[in-house]
């Protein structure tokens, strides 16, 4: 069989970070960027970038500092503010005015004034998305460089270690905004890899804190030193080779620590590099003599640490410290501060401060220490706690102040008090705070810490430096660290929202204290933002959700781990639930809602308070129209008390569009053939029919308004301009000459509102008509008054591609540019003059690359940015970010006064199926029926605080275009099958609400709460403060069933009952063990019962199997079975047990408000000798495994379990899979085995096995077009297909599975679920199975089987996308994916195709892609078919 396998879903969590200025938009002086503050909020202090990954996903963020959030009683007084009639109203500002003498002072607006002038508004530290990158490798290490070129620039470079031992250096691109590849550095073949255990090694990336080299760790206690040229000096010394000038770095080389450095350092734990010293300076841990607890009589304190410097230019390491006799259990060393020096040892029990001159200062942290190691340590703390640093991540925070984040997320802070320039003692504090569970924990520049988690969000937290006054010196001496939690700040260790938390501002200077008083430095700790993730993926079924009243599919995951675990709920589509029906307002061809006032004249002229950004009007107006009865109908309507529609006026006419107008005093309303002016009543205050002479010209089929603009497009594709007039209340039609001839033709236009302040224009010095002014100029009063507000621009396509961006309201040409026709990456402007688009004979006819919306909107969440959306005739939607331009090398022509300082970068591409009818039906019902694709902006609050600004995209592919904060723009699927109108509405007093005629009709709808869109698909996360490790879907029912974990005291009893050890002190404790519990949940994920389990019993395995009963008439009925493992310490062996349970329906409990209520019953209990590790249904009866054998049982009047058959299979059952009567067992050890059950007599035949050492941690079924193939997966990642040909001489006799297809998925997955697919248009006797897979590190991939003549065009295209395109950090997607197997000539790599890489195809310009589809013989619209019929989530 052939397959695609597709990533659904990244990898969620942080595992690797770092800080650095990456982007110029970091840069003190850099222009306004989509990350950057804009004009009205300046910045407060220098933003920085932060680069995380996660298995084979980069992205970059942007951490700056934001207007910290209103409080509510702020907001409260503005909402009242906005309600004061106007003229009577505070003018923010009078007070100082005052103080110059001018104006008059409102004592109730009274503004807070320090010394040295008004105090800086409150601010706290954000995320912001700036890029993503799906790489073809796995991630091991980021680190931060400085080169030569650093300081030209001022910028920081990025190194990213992967898997297979490479380095790539990265750079920033502001031409491309992008990162591109300086050099790639692969140690892949040193001698070092070639070992039998380098897989398991896991890698390490260390960089000089002066950028002088990087160390990348390799097996073997090796080291790969890259360096790097800081100075001329350094290139001169270094290297000879006058070609290799142009490159950053010298050659690198591997170095052998036992050969070169010292022939005792074996077995690295950890090495870093030390600040502060001439050359680069390591300090390496590592254990010459590896031991374990059960040998400490023998081997105890057996780890070194050794300080040795790299002379790169002799290739000398003369070893500065030595020190032995460090605990056996260390974990990890970072580098102390410069001010202080040495280094700190993470140990289990302990932390350790080790100097250059060796001394040593430990601190212990529980009673463990003296038991496990000899090292002298500094007293046990009065009333220390018990902890454990297993897996605790630490950070220096301050010079002398080490925060450590402890497993569970909770913050200890360590002092080190310095005698002199020598550490004395450390002292711990009270923990501060639980944050999210560490994986990576970095030092961010400007009092934060960042804390990424890869079990779910991580967080930024600010760590300011306070100081406050102390009374006795004494207690400021013997206290503890000097940290404390800000008051209101939810960060409380009981608090179950304590990295959701509302984030506190930076707390003001204070300028009360007196100078002679004494202070001490403290640390106030608070959150200022997160990074959601939900963490490892244990477990996933398909569930019915129910989005009001309409029932959709949704992927119900069990992920993150302690604390933090629950289920996180995803859907296909963006969830919504319609509110009501409003069949009255039609709207079939159109509908609109508006926001019209009456207006405020003074002295017989229109008079408008400018617009208050905290209080918006809702709208109390929707206007739909349809296109039967001929020729057309519009229906204007308002809502009534009872929230119903009713119509108010009816008007004769197809209505094209329509907008509140003269600052929401007015509505214009543009016709097919006619533009009017209406009161806000309705009643007409102005029509301007669209005739040339007494002869009716072609209908206008589009339209775009901009108060005060209207744009109109005709039929024949001729333009219309019309200017409004405030004070007289009307429109007058505009002069276009500057645009060309009056006839000229064009495709598509649309206006735009700039309020972000970058689009700005240059002037043109060498111009021959320059006027000396680079801004737009105002004509009309309304346009002076908002002038700073605001700027508008009017976008024209003419047919032969070419875009113009022309000023208002005086036309000039700005921006012209040809690359859009071809969706290039990048566009700038051209410099062209206006371009000619005369009317051709015969008439041009549409082309499908032709655009067919143009827009440019802003797409965001607290900052909206302008983004350029373009959708072309054949379906592809492009959208593109503004961006500022740098000023351009080639001189302007003389015909082109100015240009527009902004340059335009695809962030997305997408193809869309679409239906396109015969163009010559013109009749009303084809008028009617006619799919109408456009772009229409919305801005919706779907919660109070929370407000999104995207585009939603009609048509038969209907797609809601969002971005957040926090991940980049995507198009997501409403789930209708067509949309043919679109408007948001806040006419029922919520803004959240949207109006759409879809084939549903016309209903208002709204988001389902609490969605999450920061995620690759709509999610929900259901947090029940526990992990579960297996959920399954009961249908009879509908509920689900849950396995969770938690953490239980493990002890030891004799024969007789007694405890075999006890704690003896109260810093000690009993030893660790997990115990399960089984929970039944309703649809709305609440727990209506369950079943504990023994506190040292845990689940394996969990199945909903359908077993043979008398109790039903059909004769089966469903079951939930379970396996389970009974730990019974060291020294004896495990046992487990099977267990079915029932759901049965109770009567309710007459306090609750249930109408129908279900509990779990035990039916039966089978107790094993070994470990049920799985459990499934085949044909009726139970099938489980019981540590070497599997059983097939019979369920016996429902309440025992009769065995039937059973087989002596491997070594450790990981997976049973059954299909009819054939079964598929997956082992740790002996792969996969091929099963068939028989009932007469019973048996269990094996008919075929792999007879390689695999360890299988998933196997499933995977047909087709009545083909049949075994897909398993094994711990590396790698997926293998095999087939059952008994005929093949190559499976011996039918005894050998054929193993035809290994394909590297990166990482494994041990949860898998089937769900059918079936083809459009297709009847197919039985459907295709599409296999969905949950992955340890968040991410969610599907294997879809494919056709052979699709895959052949597919693999074609994947050879030449794998030669022809730039991957990011050089990689080679092609060498991803092969999976090692000496018992083969050359890898069977051919039967899997990669996903990741076909969807580049799409983001590729409209020419490269028919360049490379016309090189393997095929067309792109074929292949953009294929990639659309094969994608899609399920």
């Amino acid at each position: 069989m052939l397959a695609l396998h597709q990533e659904i879903l990244p990898p969620s969590g942080v595992e690797f970070a770092t800080t650095l200025k990456l982007t110029p938009s970091t840069l003190p002086e850099s222009p306004t960027s989509p990350s950057s503050p804009s004009q009205n909020h300046p910045p407060r202090g220098s933003p920085y970038n932060l680069v995380v990954a996660r298995a084979n996903v980069l992205r970059v963020f942007e951490i700056k500092e934001d207007p910290a959030p209103i409080s509510p009683h702020l907001e409260d007084e503005r909402q009242r503010r906005a309600d004061v009639r106007m003229g009577t109203e505070a003018v923010e500002g009078e007070v100082e005015m005052d103080g110059q003498g001018e104006g008059f002072v409102n004592m109730g607006s009274v503004k807070f004034t320090g010394p040295r002038g008004p105090t800086e508004p409150p601010t706290i530290a954000r995320f912001h998305f700036v890029r993503e990158y799906r790489l073809h490798g796995t991630v091991t290490g980021l680190e931060s460089i400085r080169i030569m070129s650093s300081y030209e620039d001022r910028l920081d470079r990025l190194l990213v270690s992967f898997k297979d031992a490479k380095i790539a250096l990265l750079e920033w691109s502001a031409a491309v905004h992008d990162l591109i590849t300086v050099s790639i550095h692969t140690y892949e073949r040193a001698p070092q890899l070639l070992s039998l255990d380098a897989a398991l090694f896991r890698s390490e990336l260390r960089t000089d804190p002066a950028s002088r080299c990087a160390a990348l760790s390799l097996p073997k206690d090796a080291l790969a030193i890259l360096p790097f040229y800081q100075s001329q000096a350094d290139l001169d010394v270094m290297e000879q080779d006058y070609r290799a000038r142009d490159v950053p770095y010298s050659p690198s080389f591997v170095l052998d620590l036992a050969s070169s450095v010292d022939e005792h350092v074996r077995n690295v734990i950890d090495f870093v590099f030390l600040p502060g010293f001439n050359n680069p300076t390591v300090a390496v841990m590592f254990q010459p003599q590896q031991t374990w607890t059960g040998r400490l009589k023998e081997f105890k304190d057996t780890v070194s640490l050794y300080i040795f410097a790299l002379d790169l230019v002799s290739r000398t390491y003369p070893v500065i410290t030595k020190l032995d006799g460090l605990p056996y259990d260390c974990l990890s060393l970072i580098p102390c501060p410069s001010a202080l020096g040495g280094v700190v040892i993470l140990t289990s029990n302990a932390v350790i401060h080790v100097d250059q001159a060796t001394r040593r200062v430990a601190l212990p942290v529980n009673g463990w220490q003296p038991r496990v190691s000899d090292m002298p340590t500094l007293p046990t703390p009065v009333g220390m706690h018990d902890l454990h640093l297993e897996g605790a991540r630490m950070a220096f925070v301050e010079d002398r102040t080490l925060f450590v984040v402890l497993l569970d997320g909770t913050i200890v802070p360590f002092e080190f008090i310095v005698d002199g320039k020598v550490v004395s003692r450390l002292v711990m504090g009270k923990a501060l705070a639980q944050t999210t569970p560490p994986t990576v924990v970095r030092k961010v520049p400007g009092e934060h810490l960042f804390v990424g988690s890869m079990v779910g969000p991580s967080v930024l937290l600010r760590t300011a430096s306070v100081e406050e006054p102390v009374t006795d010196a004494e207690d400021m001496a013997a206290s503890g660290p000097t940290a404390v939690v800000d008051a209101g700040n939810s960060m409380d260790l009981d608090d179950d929202d304590d990295i959701y938390g509302t984030s506190s501002p930076d707390p003001l200077p204070s300028t009360s204290a007196a100078p002679s008083a004494k202070t001490r430095s403290v640390i106030h700790l608070s959150l200022c933002d997160s990074l959601p993730a939900y963490g490892p993926i244990s477990d996933l079924t398909f569930a019915l959700a129910k989005n009001g009243d309409r029932f959709v599919p949704e992927l119900v995951t069990a992920t993150g781990s302690g604390s933090l675990g629950g289920f996180t709920l995803f859907q296909r589509d963006l969830p919504t639930r319609t509110m009501r029906k409003l069949h009255a307002i039609g709207g079939a061809r159109g509908v609109w809602s508006l926001s019209v006032r009456t207006a405020v004249k003074v002295n017989g002229v229109p008079y408008d308070r400018p617009a208050n950004p905290y209080h918006a009007e809702n709208d109390s107006l929707i206007l739909g129209t349809d296109a039967i009865p001929s020729p057309g109908f519009s229906r204007f309507g308002t809502r009534t008390p009872k929230g119903d529609i009713t119509i108010t006026t009816r008007v004769q006419g197809v209505t094209v569009g329509a907008s509140s107008f003269f600052q929401g005093t007015a509505i214009l309303h543009v016709l097919s053939n006619a533009i009017r002016v209406l009161e806000p009543d309705g009643t007409e205050r102005q029509i301007i029919k669209d005739m040339e002479g007494n002869n009716q010209r072609p209908k206008i089929k589009y339209c775009s308004i901009c108060d005060p603009f209207v744009f109109i497009l005709r039929e024949d594709d001729t333009i219309g301009l019309f200017i409004g007039e405030p004070e007289r209340g009307k429109i007058r039609r505009k002069d276009m000459s500057p645009m060309g001839e009056k006839t000229s033709r064009y495709i598509a236009g649309s206006f735009f509102n700039d309020t972000t302040g970058m689009f700005k224009t240059r002037a043109n010095e060498n111009a021959t008509t320059s006027n000396g002014d680079a801004q737009p100029t105002t004509s009309t009063l309304q346009a002076a008054m908002t002038a700073g507000q605001k700027t508008q621009w009017l976008m024209l396509c003419r047919p032969q591609g070419v875009v113009e961006i022309w000023t208002l309201p005086k036309l000039t040409l700005a921006f012209s540019t040809t690359a859009i026709a071809s969706l290039q990456t990048v566009l700038v402007d051209s410099f062209d003059p206006p371009a000619l688009s005369l009317p051709q004979d015969p008439s041009r006819k549409p082309q499908d690359l032709d655009i067919e919306q143009i827009l440019i909107s802003p797409i965001g969440e607290t900052e909206p940015w302008p983004y350029l959306l373009v959708f072309l005739r054949c379906g592809q939607l492009a959208i593109y970010q503004a961006l500022p331009a740098e000023p351009s090398s080639e001189p302007i022509p003389p015909s082109r006064t100015n240009t527009l300082a902004v340059k335009f970068t695809k962030m997305l591409s997408s193809a869309f199926e679409l239906q396109h009818p015969e163009e010559q039906e013109t009749s009303a019902l084809a008028e009617h029926r006619r799919i109408s694709r456009q772009l229409i902006p919305f801005t919706t609050s779907p919660t109070p605080d929370k407000t999104l600004s995207g585009v939603f995209l009609t048509g038969e592919n209907p797609s809601w275009i969002v971005q957040t904060d926090k991940s980049c723009v995507k198009a997501i699927p409403s789930g209708h099958a067509v949309v043919h109108a679109f408007t948001a509405t806040s006419l029922w007093g919520w803004k959240g609400d949207f109006l759409l005629y879809s084939d549903e009709g016309p209903t208002l709808l709204e988001w389902m709460p609490d969605v999450n869109l920061d995620m690759g698909m709509p999610s929900r996360h259901i947090r029940q403060g526990r992990p579960y490790t297996s959920v399954v879907f009961e249908p009879t029912s509908g509920l689900l069933v849950a396995a969770s974990l938690t953490q239980a005291q493990f002890s030891s009893f004799d024969e007789e009952g007694n405890e075999m050890w006890a704690p003896d002190a109260s810093n000690v404790s009993y030893p660790i063990s997990e115990c399960s519990a089984l929970e039944l949940f309703s649809p709305d994920f609440v727990a209506i019962d369950g079943y504990e389990f023994a506190s040292n019993e845990f689940v394996n395995s969990l199945a909903c199997v359908s077993l043979e009963t008398l109790s039903t008439e059909s004769g089966h009925k469903d079951f939930i079975a379970v396996g389970t493992t009974i730990n019974r310490g060291e020294d004896l062996a495990v046992k487990g047990a099977t267990y079915v349970f029932e759901i049965v329906e109770v009567v309710p409990e007459p306090a609750s408000d249930m109408k129908r209520s279900f509990k779990l019953r035990l039916r039966c209990r089978d107790e094993a000798k070994g470990p049920v590790t799985a459990v499934c249904g085949i044909d009726g009866y139970l099938v489980s495994s019981m540590g070497q054998k599997i059983f097939v049982r019979a369920f016996d009047l429902d309440e025992r379990l009769v065995g039937v058959a059973f087989l002596d299979v491997g070594v450790y059952v990981t997976t049973l899979r059954a299909l009819k009567n054939l079964l598929i067992i997956g082992d740790a050890v002996k792969s996969v085995w091929f099963v068939a059950f028989q009932e007469d007599p019973y048996k269990l035949v094996v008919l075929a096995k792999d007879p390689h050492k695999v360890c299988v941690t998933a196997a499933d079924f995977f047909f087709a077009d009545e083909q049949l193939s075994i897909v398993t997966c094994d711990e590396e990642g790698a997926i293998r297909m095999y087939k059952y040909d008994s005929e093949s001489p190559e499976s011996n006799n039918g005894q050998t599975l054929l193993c035809r297809t290994e394909f590297h998925g990166q990482s494994d997955y041990r949860s898998s679920v089937t769900i059918a697919r079936r083809m459009k248009g297709e009847d197919m006797v039985a459907p295709q199975a599409k296999l969905i897979c949950g992955h340890p590190d968040g991410s969610l991939t599907a294997l879809v089987p494919v056709d052979e003549a699709t895959f052949k065009r597919l693999h074609l295209l994947q050879g030449q996308l794998t030669r022809n395109v730039q991957h990011t950090a050089g990689l080679n997607p092609r060498a991803l994916r092969i999976v090692r197997n000496d018992s083969v000539s050359k890898p069977l790599s051919h039967g899997v195709l990669d996903g990741r890489l076909l969807t580049s195809f799409e983001n590729l310009p409209l020419t490269r892609q028919s360049e490379i589809t016309r090189q393997i013989g095929t067309e792109r619209t074929t292949v953009l078919h294929d990639l659309n019929e094969l994608g899609g989530s399920w």
